[in-house]
């Protein structure tokens, strides 16, 4: 009689824009199972475990659970069926007490006095020490994910997802929650762990399962793994320096073999950080000369973009020293920034980047209003800016009046990186510059990125895309949980060795 998982996946597969996502994966959980799952950005972990809680719908293959074949259609049926998400950034409201966050949903019918006693029980059973009348806003963080998974317990749940739990705590938090998920192992709850420290799935978890473009690239048991097979996991091991071909249309010409400039070729340091210390990034120095393009690379979680957002005056920064164009900057505007020579194209370009419900020439000649005297730029003027960087970048619209939502995302992306480059900047922060567009933009992004170096600007590139990373980058900064893990020359670079460094393995754990 062949055995009954808590969860078991059957040749999941899903899509999105006829983008596959997820190819084929096979998954299977037991009871009191602790099952790490690693991969890089992009891999397809959020979507399966979309998928798991009822956020997603698959397109084909069969989910499940003791058994029994499931589907679910929001994520309280999947919590009717025992599975429960512990998310990254725990989701408490700090002006109610632990009980109240806890039992919000399942309130009603007289019934708060029998789930005090069950969340009282279950307390118990874990051996926690937790006064359920403490608010919210009294927690620590590693206090808040406990109720979480008291949120998960409460409702029976016998199948935890634990999404990089432990990126915001403490050595003693860490030690102390690892302790919690091997209680709850030995009470037979199957836990899914998700986490890119490779020294956490081999002090925690039974078995590994690796994903890589859509698919399972390696799993089993984690006495069948070491560091280096599971890095043979997230890499294939003759990926070379120079692969960025998907598919023949994603093969891109620009600047392919081309030497990194050299010292005396590149020009004056245009930006240095030292010491740098905020939220979530730690001790980071470095510089950038006119005419380089500077790599930042990491997974999810690393403190890239909290980075870029500090240095470009977004949020604030705890200690050290930003210079800019030799003038040093700290607690200034935006503004101010922008008029000191550093423009930033965000990630997210529709939250931070563009106005969908207006013109291209609006805009692109939007950060130019604040350098004129009067209310609005002359229209012949703003007409010349617009059309010149249509034709520079090759912005495909009907014309600079049509409207921004009506032009492709590639081209969206084009009318964001000419909206900062209106500004006449020194250094241009690219972050996830390629990110949602097709393998046609992408190529022509690329072209743009290495004609703004071959004009002096100083590039700095945030990338989850390694590959892209190695085909632009003339040097790497790899971060990882916060600080600069390594810093890869051009001649040195490649998928494995950024990858490596991402997730924190040492170059003498892989020789």
């Amino acid at each position: 009689m062949s055995e009954v998982y808590l969860l078991e996946i059957e040749d999941l597969h899903k899509q999105f824009n006829g983008n596959h996502v997820l190819l084929g994966i096979n998954f299977t959980l037991k009871k009191g199972e602790i099952y790490a799952v690693v991969g890089g950005n992009g891999a397809g972990k959020s979507t399966l475990m979309k998928i798991i809680t009822g956020l997603y719908k698959a397109d084909s293959g069969e989910m499940k659970i003791n058994g029994k074949i499931v589907r679910f259609a929001n994520p309280s049926d999947a919590h009717k069926h025992g599975i429960y998400l512990v998310p990254q950034e725990p989701l408490i409201f700090p002006n109610m007490t632990i009980e109240e966050n806890i039992t919000m949903g399942l309130k009603g019918n007289g019934k708060q006095k029998d789930l005090r006693k069950k969340i009282l029980q279950v307390i118990d059973r874990v051996g926690w020490n937790l006064d359920i009348n403490r608010l919210g806003l009294t927690l620590s963080i590693a206090e808040q994910q406990l109720v979480e998974i008291l949120r998960g317990l409460v409702r029976e749940a016998q199948i935890l997802i634990l999404d990089e739990p432990t990126s915001t705590l403490t050595h003693n938090e860490i030690n102390s929650l690892f302790d919690t998920i091997k209680q709850l192992s030995d009470n037979g709850i199957g836990i899914i762990y998700i986490t890119h420290r490779f020294s956490e799935i081999f002090e925690l978890s039974h078995s590994v399962a690796v994903l890589r473009d859509g698919r399972i690239s390696a799993q089993g048991p984690i006495s069948e793994f070491s560091y280096e097979r599971l890095l043979d996991g997230l890499v294939p091991a003759n990926m070379k320096q120079n692969l960025l071909k998907k598919n023949e249309q994603d093969s891109i010409t620009y600047n392919k073999n081309a030497a990194p400039p050299s010292i005396e070729k590149l020009g004056e340091t245009v930006l240095q950080i030292d010491s740098l210390f905020g939220k979530k990034f730690r001790n980071i120095s470095f510089s950038v000369r006119e005419g380089e393009i500077l790599g930042i690379a990491g997974v999810v979680g690393a403190g890239r973009t909290e980075l870029a957002e500090a240095i470009f005056g977004m949020e604030k920064f705890d200690s050290g020293t930003i210079i800019l164009n030799g003038k040093k900057i700290k607690n200034v505007s935006i503004r101010k920034v922008m008029d000191l020579g550093l423009a930033y194209v965000p990630e997210d370009r529709h939250a931070h980047g563009i106005f969908k419900i207006t013109s291209v020439r609006k805009n692109i000649t939007s950060t130019l209003l604040n350098r004129l005297h009067g209310l609005f730029i002359p229209i012949k003027k703003e007409n010349a800016i617009t059309s010149k960087y249509v034709e520079d970048l090759k912005i495909k619209t009907e014309g600079i009046n049509q409207e921004l939502s009506d032009l492709s995302g590639g081209n969206q992306q084009k009318v964001v990186l000419a909206k900062y480059l209106a500004t006449n900047p020194k250094v241009i922060m690219l972050d996830e510059p390629t990110r949602g567009i097709d393998a046609s933009a992408r190529a022509d992004i690329y072209h743009i990125i290495n004609q703004l170096k071959e004009r002096g600007l100083a590039v700095l590139l945030i990338s989850s895309n390694t590959e892209e990373i190695v085909e632009l980058s003339d040097r790497v900064l790899v971060m990882h949980e916060g600080k600069i893990e390594m810093e890869i020359e051009k001649e040195k670079l490649t998928v494995d060795s950024i990858t490596s460094a991402a997730f924190g393995v040492k170059k003498d754990v892989i020789a």
